[in-house]
């Protein structure tokens, strides 16, 4: 899979989220990652909860901030996710 420009800008922005040590530093980079990981991305917040719900996550109780605040969940700016589970 080939990840959009703007997913890819959303991990590399934010990848200190989720490691302690960056893991790419450009976009060719990041998309290798992203696929190896396999990287989902999520139209909407309900999708998130779908995709945490449909993975077994226990996820029961939490507020939807608190769902989009999870480390492995990028706000990529257009109203999408993407969820890296490293």
């Amino acid at each position: 899979m080939v990840y959009e420009e703007a997913c890819l800008n959303a991990f590399l922005a934010r990848q200190g989220q989720l490691f302690a040590e960056p893991v790419a530093e450009t976009l060719e980079e990041a998309d290798a990652f992203l696929e190896d990981c396999m990287a989902v991305v999520c139209k909407n917040k309900k999708e998130v909860r779908r995709y945490f719900e449909e993975a077994g996550t226990d996820i029961c109780g939490m507020s939807e901030n608190e769902l989009l605040e999870a480390s492995e969940v990028f706000e990529i700016g257009d109203g999408r996710y993407l969820i890296v589970e490293a």
